[in-house]
């Protein structure tokens, strides 16, 4: 008897054959850009004028797919933030019917937690530590607590740490947010990992998240002073373990992560 044909397979038994990394920054992407030689896409999947940017390319049988927010047409700066990452995670998904998901990018770390500058994390669980609602229900739901994609022969075979993120709008931490963040037990802390998971669960898309801590944010030093330091050395770091993942689920099909 045959084989059955591949599109014949539910999804978590095909091979992986397109991901989208969503990512907030040009910077923290150009590893990933110039490792695989993705090259500009100039095609129009997205809305006329939105800045957002696709850099595509092929890895053996994988479609890769780099989707940034891109620059502010007048500020010149990176659309960071949750607005823009859960807007280019739902475009990605509507037009390019990924596989799989990867939001990679860099994070604060907690020393509490274990976190050093440089690490990176494979994150196992995502919250928000920004949408205080003190009414019963919705206080959930503004944390909106969600698993990442559970990948245990990957988390076994890549040496990458474990730990929660907690995504909100600001790079600095106020009282309130601190307390967000220790009862969400989160090692790392970001600007866009909640959003995309929102999104991706939504839309019924695994996904996974992959953080390097640049700052401390329980250390000595002002917290855009040492992200300001490392950025260039941690992207590095980021760059090499997405390529070991990449490198990881060529051939791969869902379950099999």
């Amino acid at each position: 008897m045959a084989p059955p044909a591949a599109e014949s397979l539910p999804a978590s038994k095909r091979s992986i054959s397109t991901i989208a990394i969503i990512m907030a920054m040009q910077t923290e992407a150009l590893p990933l850009i110039h490792k695989f030689h993705l090259s500009l896409a100039p095609d129009s999947l997205f809305p006329v004028g939105v800045p957002w940017v696709r850099y595509h390319g092929t890895y053996r049988g994988l479609h890769i797919n780099i989707v940034l927010p891109g620059k502010h047409p007048v500020l010149g700066v990176d659309n960071v933030g949750t607005v823009c990452a859960s807007l280019i995670t739902y475009a990605s998904i509507q037009a390019l019917q990924p596989d799989l998901i990867i939001n990679a990018g860099t994070a604060g770390g907690f020393k509490a937690k274990g976190a050093c500058i440089g690490d990176v994390y494979l994150v196992s669980e995502v919250a928000f530590h920004d949408r205080r609602i003190p009414i019963p229900v919705f206080d959930l739901y503004g944390v909106g607590q969600r698993q990442a994609f559970a990948t245990p022969n990957m988390s076994k075979d890549i040496d990458l740490k474990a730990g929660k993120l907690s995504t909100g709008d600001s790079m600095d931490m106020c009282p309130s947010d601190e307390s967000s963040i220790i009862a969400n037990d989160a090692t790392l802390k970001d600007m866009e990992g909640a959003a995309v998971a929102y999104v991706a669960d939504l839309l019924k898309v695994p996904a996974i998240f992959m953080k390097a801590v640049t700052d401390i944010v329980d250390g000595d030093k002002p917290t855009s002073e040492e992200y300001l330091e490392n950025l260039s050395g941690v992207t590095a770091a980021l760059g090499q373990a997405v390529s070991q993942v990449i490198y990881y689920i060529d051939g791969k099909c869902i379950s099999e992560l």
